[in-house]
């Protein structure tokens, strides 16, 4: 459904732009004799504009925050860590062995600025594209981006685009994002699409400007419950006859979950007071932001399986949640030379979130909705104080169910055009997460109502950041969380929520840096880790590193940039969280330490005008550093696999 949407919004913009084009043609062609000798001698000027070549920073890329960028056709090294289903740098994670599963993390950031609960599912939403990953466009001529990637055994991941601004004041993209792959164990099919478009306005006065956009994201995985302990051991063995991924038995081979969710969003602001030049100093704005948001996370399941214990049936399983939130801010913003950039903001949440029936269950009743408002005040203020630029934001719920506040506040200082600093400090104070809190399901043990239970999780993060070509890329974070709410197994082996009322303290440092010596280059990354006073419910690996040495030159008379090299990820040994297929969440273990296997990926890349192409040999060393690569416990990692695919812009 989604792709008969895509493609049919796709060809009535296009449409709609070509019969604007041939409307201009059609009254020109009707003008007076005068108009059109008026126009024929503006002909000579305008067709000297046109012929001229748009350069590649007028194709522009507008964040969520307003930071602006261009459309970037180079090849480097960071193009192939951006080069994968999430288009991320994807350092911090391990994927499942099928693309499109999910992604178990390496590491945390526990940098919040939220108020609200969020929505469960989490291991589901690495590719839900939220309000915060949405880009806006400003483009002098219509854009495309084609992204392909061979997937896992009957599937491929397609990423088109498409923007162009139908005049200077209005532009328009829309996209679509979808992956189907097989995956080479039983039963773990994944087919995803995530259809995206934005629009942005500006009147010529720039007096008043609007940017919205439209999601709409399905995530179907199909689950396993991975492999049996004597398909571990089997695995582990790494005889031929196991090297076949398909004959492995899991533990069950008919279940799949889903998350879904649409998402329509408007911010526009009205300049009272209007820059008129480069004298004025004052700028007086107001301005709104409505968005809503309705998704669904869905748990399916044809008859019972003993892997989650006991049923309420035993056939036809279905666990269902769903959440509507609305969300409206009303806002005005100050801007002066001196005084700096101030908005006061006051929001409005209002949210629900739950199930479509009670559970009585131990003679206590599991109540089936989380509803409610909330009504909350804000505020930020950014402005340059010599050579420091300072921002600070802030936030607290001021009435409804779920207390909430957060501050943030951040200096950066750049001391040459290579070499800047900045630091931050953050704390919070957040309700846990809506599956947390509230659950429901046919399998008995997975039902829950800690409304009244669970306080808020409390945070507090410090930290630095320093950024060089010439020296290095170190950043620096430590945290303390208070309240830290977590799934684990209980005495009787089922997985529950728990909260812990201990202080952890969580440091982390990364450091990168790249030296190159003629056409080689070694890129380095490698992050420390060390939990305080954790009790074991806060487990990551010590050391992530990541070593990646590779060649480039320019080939056929510098129509051809080459790039090939050896990449080393590896981490070492830990507790790795355990995946609950049901929940769509991971949850603490400490039975089992997982980790310190190298993977080793060879790749050959190449530019050819503005087309990037990719080609990798990915974890080429399986077969010979031994069978004992997990991303979860029973979840063995990919094996040996090649694969390839393009990153192609037209510049119409």
């Amino acid at each position: 459904m989604m792709r008969k949407i895509f493609f049919t919004v796709f060809i009535f913009l296009i449409s709609l732009s070509s019969f604007s084009q041939r409307l201009q043609k059609v009254f020109a062609g009707s003008k007076s004799n005068d108009s059109i000798q008026k126009m024929s001698n503006e002909k000579s000027s305008n067709k000297s504009i046109k012929d001229e070549k748009a350069t590649i920073d007028l194709y522009k890329i507008v964040s969520f925050d307003r930071d602006t960028t261009y459309v970037d056709t180079t090849l480097s090294i960071r193009k192939e860590y951006l080069y994968n289903y999430l288009r991320k740098d994807n350092f911090e994670l391990i994927a499942f062995s099928n693309i499109g599963q999910t992604y178990n993390s390496l590491s945390t950031n526990f940098q919040n600025t939220n108020t609200m609960p969020q929505f469960g599912a989490r291991a589901r939403h690495f590719n839900y594209m939220e309000t915060e990953d949405v880009s806006y466009y400003q483009v002098p001529t219509p854009l495309t981006e084609l992204m392909y990637k061979t997937a896992f055994e009957q599937g491929q991941l397609l990423d088109a685009f498409f923007t162009t601004n139908i005049s200077k004041q209005f532009n328009f993209s829309i996209a679509y994002k979808g992956l189907r792959s097989l995956g080479k164990y039983q039963h773990i099919l994944t087919s995803t699409g995530n259809f995206r478009f934005t629009s942005n306005y500006t009147t010529k006065n720039n007096r008043y400007q609007a940017r919205a956009h439209i999601f709409m994201q399905d995530i179907l995985n199909e689950e396993n419950g991975g492999l049996t302990e004597e398909g571990i051991q089997n695995f582990e063995s790494g005889e031929e006859e196991f090297l076949d991924r398909s004959v492995f038995d899991p533990n069950f081979e008919n279940a799949e979950n889903e998350l879904r969710g649409k998402r329509f969003h408007l911010e526009h602001h009205y300049n009272i007071i209007q820059k008129q030049d480069s004298l004025s100093n004052n700028v007086l704005s107001v301005g709104n932001v409505i968005s809503f948001e309705d998704k669904y996370y869905q748990f399916d399941q044809t008859s019972h399986s003993d892997f989650f214990g006991d049923s309420f049936r035993q056939s036809s399983i279905r666990d269902r949640v769903t959440l509507e939130n609305f969300y409206n801010r009303f806002f005005l913003n100050y801007k002066n030379k001196v005084v700096g950039d101030v908005s006061f903001n006051i929001d409005y949440n209002n949210y629900n979130y739950g199930y479509n029936s009670l559970v009585i269950l131990n003679d206590q009743t599991i109540i089936n909705r989380l509803k409610g408002s909330i009504a909350n005040l804000g505020g930020v203020y950014k402005n340059r104080i010599g050579q420091f630029d300072v921002v600070g934001e802030l936030g607290i719920n001021i009435s409804g169910d779920f207390e909430g506040n957060f501050l943030k506040a951040q200096a950066s200082y750049t001391l040459t055009d290579d070499l800047s600093v900045q630091a931050a400090f953050n704390t919070s104070s957040q309700a846990p997460n809506y599956n947390w809190l509230l659950y429901q399901s046919d399998y008995i043990n997975y039902n829950w109502d800690n409304t009244n239970s669970y306080d808020n999780i409390s945070t507090q993060q410090l930290a630095f950041e320093l950024k060089s070509q010439k020296l290095a890329n170190i950043s620096f974070d430590y945290s303390t969380i208070t309240n830290y709410t977590y799934f684990a197994k209980d005495e009787s082996s089922n997985v529950k929520p728990f909260q812990s009322s201990a202080t952890i303290n969580y440091l982390r440092l990364k450091v990168g840096r790249e030296f190159k010596f003629g056409n080689f280059a070694l890129d380095n990354t490698i992050m420390y880790q060390q939990v305080l006073n954790g009790d074991n419910i806060i487990n990551v690996p010590q050391i992530i590193t990541r070593n990646t040495l590779y060649f480039s030159d320019h080939l056929f008379k510098k129509a051809m940039l080459l790039q090939t090299g050896v990449i080393l990820n590896y981490f070492t040994k830990y507790n790795m969280n355990a995946y609950d297929p049901l929940l769509a969440e991971f949850y603490v273990q400490n039975d089992t330490e997982l980790g310190s296997f190298p993977r080793l990926d060879f790749f050959i890349n190449a530019k050819i005008r503005q087309t990037r192409i990719f080609l990798k040999a990915e974890h080429f060393n399986s077969s010979f550093t031994g069978y004992n690569y997990y991303s979860a416990p029973t979840y063995p990692y990919r094996d040996f696999t090649v694969r390839f695919g393009l990153v192609w812009n037209f510049f119409l």
